[in-house]
């Protein structure tokens, strides 16, 4: 198992160690109802799985407030009373999901199969309607949910992070840094963006803090040799992962582009399929502009994950289902507050749950 499908249940594993102490009976009478006892031992995966769920839909309720009430001031609201579903009823709803921010081509998917299910008979009211929302932007987002991997191996696992400045990028490395080391991995960072002091200074701070050792040269040294150097040492060292920041540039940089393209190669020097995971981190809150970034990064470095930040402050969390639709990249994390904790494994259904849950009356 990867050591984020992991990570995704670690938090709820003390509760479960509580309530089997808990619930352990004391020897005699253990003895005395040995087969009540082994039946309330038996393990309840389902169960567990359901409430975990609820708990982390729960969790991001609270911190996804401003993109939750911009979702429920559209869509809530609009759904309430006992409204025919007709073609104006269906036209108002495409015109909210723009504003939303889920994007063009996921708003015609959605609709194509809302008026699909509404000829068929299948949608006949309001409740039924805001259903099958529902269960269209989650069948938009799911396939989105993928954990990253990082698999045991003699040669360090290198994460290259690339985006644009103002992006997160820094503090999401080391985050990311905490909690693979909380997982027992042994991490380096490499300090690749030498375009700004203040950055190397960053991502030493966040070294320090988590015990990680951090490469890095003087301002303005080459990337590509910064980078390069932190493998042969990662190597040398037998570190587990790598993680490499660069330099932040617009997706509209060719230049700069092309500098990532180096640095990618020269990693292949060393070992070719380095790096084994180019992962972009986006601004929740630049909303359809962050689809454009990843567009062109892809293009660029070809990316194998994404990382949306800055959730918590941003009404523009829609974006995430025009990313789905358009970007066939994994969404590995979200970011949805400060601590090293609220950089989160991405998970669809408590996430569209905590967008679109009516509250219990």
């Amino acid at each position: 198992m990867g050591i984020f499908s992991f990570l995704k249940r670690k938090k709820s594993a003390p509760e479960a160690d509580a309530s089997q102490h808990t619930n352990q009976l004391p020897a005699s009478a253990s003895d005395d109802n040995s087969d009540e006892s082994s039946a309330s031992a038996t393990p309840q995966p389902a169960s567990d799985d359901r409430q975990l769920a609820a708990e982390q839909t729960a969790s991001l309720e609270k911190r996804l407030t401003k993109t939750r009430s911009r979702f429920r001031d559209t869509f809530l609201d609009f759904f309430l009373g006992n409204k025919p579903i007709d073609d104006d009823l269906l036209e108002e709803l495409e015109g909210q999901l723009i504003t939303a921010d889920v994007g063009v081509d996921a708003t015609q998917r959605i609709m194509d199969a809302l008026n699909n299910r509404v000829s068929r008979s299948e949608v006949n009211d309001s409740d039924a309607l805001r259903e099958a929302l529902t269960q269209e932007l989650l069948d938009i987002i799911l396939p989105s949910e993928a954990p990253l991997e990082i698999p045991d191996s003699d040669s360090p696992f290198v994460i290259l992070v690339v985006g644009v400045n103002g992006s997160g990028k820094t503090t999401t490395i080391g985050k990311l840094a905490k909690q693979l080391t909380e997982g027992g991995k042994s991490v380096m960072l490499a300090a690749g963006d030498t375009f700004r002091a203040a950055a190397v200074e960053q991502l030493q701070t966040w070294g320090e803090r988590n015990q990680v050792p951090v490469v890095s040269q003087g301002s303005g040294a080459d990337s590509a040799s910064v980078i390069f150097d932190a493998l042969q040492s990662a190597k040398a060292r037998n570190i587990d992962v790598l993680i490499a920041d660069t330099a932040g540039r617009l997706h509209t940089q060719s230049g700069l582009m092309d500098e990532l393209k180096k640095v990618k190669r020269v990693l292949g020097k060393i070992d070719t399929a380095a790096p084994h995971e180019t992962l972009l981190v986006l601004d929740g809150g630049t909303g359809q502009n962050a689809l454009n970034q990843a567009e062109q990064f892809n293009e660029a470095m070809g990316l194998s994950g994404v990382v949306i930040t800055k959730l918590d402050g941003t009404a523009k969390g829609g974006v995430l289902f025009a990313l789905a639709q358009k970007l066939p990249v994994p969404i590995r994390f979200i970011g949805v507050g400060e601590t090293v904790d609220d950089l989160q494994v991405f998970q669809a259904q408590p996430f569209v749950d905590a967008l679109l849950k009516v509250d219990a009356s």
